[in-house]
């Protein structure tokens, strides 16, 4: 997301595309259409609303797209956004059928689109607005890199910053379903690059291995990392909340990456209210 981002929401006349519209107009997005089939014609907060992504992208130039579509019509939207023209896709919506994950973002590799999420709060860079549902207060301008698996997860520790002085250059939830379309191993190198970011803050829990992949780029990284890896008492084969959180037979449990991370060099906690404390001690106030 920058100054250049012009964004159009795909569902923008339910009731949850209303009221994220707005929150996301009120911080700056540059929100310039709606899409809705069957509503074309129709305003949602001053936004004009079309039929077909097509049409937004061809009346407003948009080049990225949010999502608030329901789970059995997400992978339709994600398709018809790829095919027209859309560069950046935010899919909130969770509960989508893994195997419509797999096909959209095999997709979505195939022609050169960024798809975040799915199961995602969406991205957001203070400088510029957001893209899905990070709730404003817990933002502020900064220059701390922030991504994250949780998206409660996400805003608390977002909060924590605020109120010791800390913001966000960027805050990117990569959402907890076992397959999404941008992981840390993606997030991580655009940080890595960033000259707005200083040091990234990154939040994992259990399941997977999408924590443990990464530590081979944390090995290279100049910045610092701070890590912070929820599910620590969580028992092995229950799911715990996300769709890919759970540790099955001793893989992906908390312990196993924390280790990793630590001995990639990153900066781990145990508690959230030590992450303020650790940034101090590695890039000062």
């Amino acid at each position: 997301m920058d100054e250049n981002t012009r964004a159009i929401v795909q569902g923008i006349t339910g009731r949850q595309g209303r009221f994220h519209t707005k929150e996301m107009l009120d911080f700056g997005t540059k929100i310039v259409a709606g899409v809705t089939p069957g509503k074309g014609g129709w305003e949602v907060h001053g936004v004009p609303v079309y039929d077909t992504v097509r049409e937004a992208v061809e009346e407003h130039d948009a080049n990225a797209s949010v999502l608030f579509v329901p789970a059995p019509a997400a992978k339709d939207a994600v398709y018809e956004a790829i095919d027209g023209g859309i560069e950046l896709i935010v899919v909130i919506t969770e509960h989508i059928p893994v195997h419509d994950t797999l096909d959209m973002v095999n997709y979505g590799i195939k022609r050169g689109v960024r798809i975040i999420g799915p199961n995602t709060p969406g991205i957001a860079s203070p400088k510029v607005g957001k893209l899905g549902i990070i709730p404003s207060r817990v933002l502020k301008e900064g220059h701390i890199g922030m991504v994250s698996r949780s998206g409660t997860l996400t805003y608390e520790i977002a909060n924590e910053l605020v109120v010791n002085g800390y913001g966000q250059s960027t805050c990117v939830g990569i959402g907890g379903d076992p397959v999404v379309g941008t992981d840390f191993i993606d997030v991580l190198p655009l940080f890595e690059r960033d000259e707005d970011t200083d040091a990234v803050v990154m939040i994992g829990e259990i399941g997977g291995s999408s924590e443990e992949v990464a530590c081979e780029y944390i090995k290279k990284m100049s910045k610092p990392v701070v890590a912070y890896i929820a599910g620590i008492s969580a028992p092995e084969g229950k799911r715990m909340g996300h769709a890919g959180a759970i540790i099955e037979r001793g893989v992906g449990t908390a312990e196993s990456k924390i280790k990793a991370l630590r001995e990639a060099g990153a900066y781990v906690v145990r508690r959230i209210s030590e992450i303020p404390k650790v940034l101090r001690e590695v890039i000062g106030k």
